[in-house]
């Protein structure tokens, strides 16, 4: 039914040498899974030392053999997807759906890596000095700290580890302890798949021991992390005593921009899709609707019925089209963003409420009319609320969409190519979705600008995050 919890260090799966641990928790039943171990200092020490001597190992290993073991992880990943995605959904909470879907796209990303570090190419520069060759060779940076968060508990930390192992660098990760089963689950797979000792390991405890244990090693020579902009920051702080090089992806608040061309009934039904997935807990969920006045209206009805009519319940349930949120702490958090907009004179159009005494959900939420004052506008909510606001003027809702720290990801929903180029450039984000809401593959690159971070994750740049590049010039003698 659920993961067998443990640590991962030195290649084997293992209890934490301290004995301390946290129950993982159901959301959609408030019930306790399992019991996750803490990996005391020693444990964290020894998975550090283990990462300097897997790195050795793994940085000889070839391109060719080093992309066998992660084909084969993502074929036993994908084989395996029905029993992890259930895991992922006992304790995250999302539908079943939506986690086979994730897990498989996990797949296609050590897959991906898999090819992709064959093709960490150097080059020859013609060389000004008669008899000297002068190359440009790519290199592994080194072992990599990697932090992810409870959201995507499979997809998250599949970019860390196959980016980190397909350039030639060892690992270690700490995936949240809220959801920790699905990365244990990957590790098996990679570990069956013939990974050498020490070139991962998988650690839990409590988040801020174990980054400041972690990140100051001289062992450790790259961070990366996903997760909230101000963990980023500190993240950041601590590496830059070592000078060592950091991915950051960090929040969003993503503008929609809908014009007046549109098939507002299709337009809607997109949007809300991308809206109300994994129940509005993603980064680039859309979440500020900025809707011209001429469809105003008939958007914000469309997309109210769409909310309206959704099954919400346990994500076990194949009928279910939206679960619970994955902990307590967001649903206090949600109830405290519409009481707000409330306040402020927004119109609940449905939803706005939490559902049942047990697990943590509540209801898709609609609200027209919001003004800019209200929190939602310029705090990021992470949850199944679709705040609406008419605009008319291009410049403006410009001005509006881009006028936050954020950026991630915007999305725009026209039928004019002129109108989709122009939006296009305005938008001040690192994604953009034009008339569709998928805007995250294995092969494309993931990352934002401004306060959402820098860096990427995914394509040619996320295997680049992981390397360095040597010149060497040689004289004939």
């Amino acid at each position: 039914m659920y993961e067998e919890l443990a640590l991962y260090i030195d290649g084997e799966f293992r209890q934490g040498s301290g004995g301390a641990g946290e129950d993982v928790i159901n959301p959609a039943t408030e019930e306790a899974l399992a019991f996750l171990p803490h990996a005391s200092k020693d444990d964290l020490d020894r998975a550090l030392a283990s990462a300097a001597e897997g790195f050795r190992v793994w940085r000889d290993t070839s391109a060719h053999d080093r992309g066998k073991v992660l084909w084969k992880a993502g074929e036993l990943i994908r084989e395996r997807a029905d029993a992890i995605g259930r895991t992922l959904t006992l304790e995250e909470g999302k539908t079943l759906a939506e986690a086979v879907v994730e897990v498989k796209v996990a797949a296609d990303i050590f897959q991906w890596y898999a090819e992709e570090g064959r093709r960490a190419y150097g080059r020859l520069i013609p060389s000004r000095l008669p008899g000297a060759r002068q190359m440009v060779i790519r290199e592994p940076v080194g072992p990599v700290a990697a932090f992810t968060p409870w959201n995507f508990p499979a997809v998250t930390p599949a970019r860390k580890m196959a980016g980190a192992l397909g350039a030639g660098c060892s690992c270690i990760i700490k995936p949240s302890e809220e959801t920790p089963g699905t990365a244990v689950a990957m590790a098996r797979a990679l570990h069956e798949a013939g990974l050498p000792r020490g070139v991962l390991s998988v650690v839990f405890g409590v988040p801020s021991q174990v980054s400041e244990h972690l990140v100051p090693s001289p062992i450790i020579r790259k961070v990366t992390f996903t997760g909230s902009i101000p963990v980023g920051k500190h993240l950041t702080r601590l590496a830059a005593d070592g000078m060592k090089r950091t991915t950051m992806e960090l929040g969003g608040h993503a503008p929609v921009v809908v014009f007046d061309d549109v098939d507002v009934d299709k337009a809607a039904t997109v949007a809300a899709g991308g809206k109300f997935r994994n129940a509005g807990q993603v980064c680039v969920s859309p979440t500020r609707f900025f809707v011209h006045e001429k469809v105003y209206g008939k958007f914000v009805k469309k997309f109210t019925e769409i909310a309206s009519g959704m099954k919400l319940g346990n994500g076990l349930d194949e009928a279910v089209e939206m679960g619970p949120l994955a902990n307590e702490r967001r649903v206090a958090a949600i109830d405290e963003f519409v009481s707000d907009a409330r306040g402020c004179g927004a119109d609940v159009t449905t939803g706005g409420e939490r559902v049942g005494n047990q697990g943590y959900f509540y209801s898709p939420t609609v609200l027209a009319d919001v003004p800019d004052g209200a929190r939602m506008m310029f705090e990021e909510p992470f949850g199944p609320v679709a705040p609406m606001q008419s605009w008319t003027d291009f410049d403006e809702v410009m001005e509006k969409a881009n006028g936050l720290e954020f950026g991630l990801a915007a999305y725009a929903f026209t039928t004019s190519t002129e109108r989709a180029a122009r939006v296009s450039e305005r938008l001040e984000t690192g994604l953009v979705g034009v008339n569709h809401c998928a805007i995250s593959f294995a092969e494309t690159p993931f990352g934002g600008v401004k306060e959402s971070g820098y860096g990427h994750e995914g394509g040619i740049e996320g295997l680049d995050a992981y390397l360095t590049s040597k010149f060497v010039t040689q004289m004939n003698a």
